[in-house]
């Protein structure tokens, strides 16, 4: 047990979170190169020349140059063991996001110093916020001209609700980007341009009162960093750990992840300041990884034929507590049946490697026969707890869906449901045919691109995809009703999921409320859970 809590105490496991191009998936990387896992940074801009970036790799990524789907990696550094939750940064995929952050204890959110907080920074810091996770602040960039300081951090402040409290300050911008000024040790780390793509190069540091501290710093710049240190010193919050724990403080950080600058500083301060694995809730109560000896853990993502020689699916599974072995038994809450946990593996992007150990705080990906869903508790505990469940967002934009070639049906029907499983999609039936008319909803248009484009290229099906003009779905609570004798609106359409429970769409807002008005007793809902899936 001693050492099983040892193991559990090193692990650290945070998503980053950001606006699309704002450099999440270069800062990975540079965390990756102090992990000495890498030894150079990929490019993650869209040439097929380039070297792509580590946890880019579904072909689409590679060719749009953005990240869709999020992706797990692993590596130590120090004593600790890391789990980095990379994320999609587009809107399109704030679902996958959303899931992802469920299996985090906490989050980096990456800021771009010339834009400052952006629309999906603000979507992303609210599912956070709700969580109550902690928050730590990486504003990149710092090598580009950037937005005035304080503006910034009351951006943050006044956009996402959170005070800050600056470990470090920038000195200057864009050309003029000296360094970073360090509040505790009252030293600049100074800014020399030698350091993109690999982790080589000085990180040379100098007191602030140094008499040669004129030799790399002007005049003015000394002096309007002293006013703003003076002016921070009394306005600023303070750093209290207890409040960054609770998700009510965000410590800041400034540099450069595409010239390696400030990446390690951050990431050490981040290393000492967030948690070891957090507890979580079950339907039994709290369930926390420093006392329960038994091995739970929780399916947040399934992703289907990351290997395409192998059109294998893998479930992944957040562990919360206990040790997990390879090809132990644990039983299945949502199944009500016990289950092998074969061919367990840590990710490292798409590369992946077998693993015989894993511990409460770790991700592991497992092979899925087809029998796990996402928000699926696994335990050895005789409690068989569940853990809560990963709601769904309503999807927001819908298309029929159509075969080119309809001798290949079967590989269709098997490409829907298995991309459906992985949660990038909701798959409906129009409520009075079979599955000869599927209805696909996304909760954002990018999202049609990737299943037409995965349909092809894995499953080898041509689709056409018609969108519908429908931008609101309910689901009906009540279990008994009979949707043919529910009566809407000219603008809705009624349809069915896949275990055959009625939903109601609709073009506009204003029919939902006369569609009750007309069906007394009627209850819809907007949120489906994972469940239903």
């Amino acid at each position: 047990m001693a050492n099983m809590i040892d193991e559990i105490k090193k692990r650290r496991t945070f998503a980053i979170i950001s606006h699309p191009d704002a450099g999440k998936t270069t800062l990975t990387e540079k965390f990756l190169l102090y992990g000495g896992v890498i030894n150079q940074a990929g490019s993650v801009k869209g040439k097929a020349t380039a070297k792509h970036a580590v946890s880019d790799w579904m072909d689409i990524e590679k060719e749009r140059g953005i990240s869709v789907t999020s992706s797990v990696l692993q590596f130590e550094y120090g004593d600790c063991c890391i789990n980095i939750l990379d994320t999609p940064g587009h809107q399109d995929f704030s679902e996958d996001t959303y899931r992802t952050l469920m299996a985090a204890d906490s989050a980096v959110m990456v800021i771009d110093a010339s834009k400052g907080v952006e629309a999906q920074t603000r979507k992303l810091f609210k599912v956070c916020a709700m969580r109550h996770i902690p928050v730590f602040t990486f504003i990149n960039k710092m090598d580009r001209e950037a937005l005035d300081t304080y503006e910034l951090l009351d951006q943050i402040e006044k956009e996402l609700g959170i005070p800050t409290c600056p470990i470090n300050w920038p000195i200057g911008s864009g050309k003029a980007f000296r360094g970073v000024f360090d509040r505790e040790h009252s030293e600049i780390e100074l800014f020399f341009d030698t350091q993109k793509g690999t982790k080589m190069g000085n990180v040379q540091k100098i007191a602030l009162d140094d008499p040669s501290v004129t030799d790399y710093v002007d005049p003015e710049q000394l002096e309007q960093l002293e006013e703003e240190i003076e002016l921070l010193d009394g306005a600023s919050a303070e750093f209290d750990q207890d409040e960054v724990n609770a998700g009510e403080l965000s410590p800041v950080f400034f540099g450069s992840a595409l010239m390696n600058f400030g990446v390690e500083t951050f990431l050490q301060h981040f290393l000492k300041m967030t948690t070891t694995p957090l507890p979580r809730t079950s339907n039994q109560g709290v369930i926390d990884p420093m006392k329960e000896k038994d091995f739970s853990a929780f399916v947040f993502k399934i992703q289907a034929n990351m290997n395409k020689a192998h059109r294998d699916r893998i479930a992944f599974m957040r562990i919360c507590s206990g040790e997990f072995d390879a090809g132990m038994d644990a039983f299945h809450v949502q199944g009500g049946k016990k289950v092998r946990l074969s061919q367990p593996q840590q990710m490292m992007a798409s590369e992946r490697k077998m693993i015989d150990k894993a511990y409460g705080g770790d991700i592991i990906g497992i092979f899925d026969p087809g029998i796990f869903s996402i928000g699926d508790t696994i335990t050895t505990s005789p409690d068989k707890y569940m853990y809560e469940g990963i709601p769904t967002f309503a999807p927001e934009h819908f298309a029929r869906v159509r075969q080119v070639n309809t001798m290949k049906r079967k590989q269709f029907l098997k490409g829907v449901n298995q991309i459906a499983q992985e949660g990038a999609i909701q798959i409906f039936q129009e409520f009075n045919t079979g599955m000869e008319e599927i209805i696909v909803g996304v909760v954002g248009t990018l999202q049609f691109d990737v299943l037409k484009y995965r349909l092809e290229n894995e499953y080898n099906v041509e689709i056409i995809l018609e969108n519908l003009p429908y931008e609101h779905i309910r689901w009906i609570l009540n279990e008994d009703i009979d949707l043919a004798k529910v009566r809407g609106t000219s603008d809705m359409k009624k349809i069915k999921d896949l275990k055959g429970r009625p939903l109601l769409l609709f073009i506009n807002s204003w029919s939902v409320g006369m569609t009750l008005e007309r069906n007394e007793g009627l209850e819809l809902s907007e949120f489906g859970t994972a469940e239903q899936y």
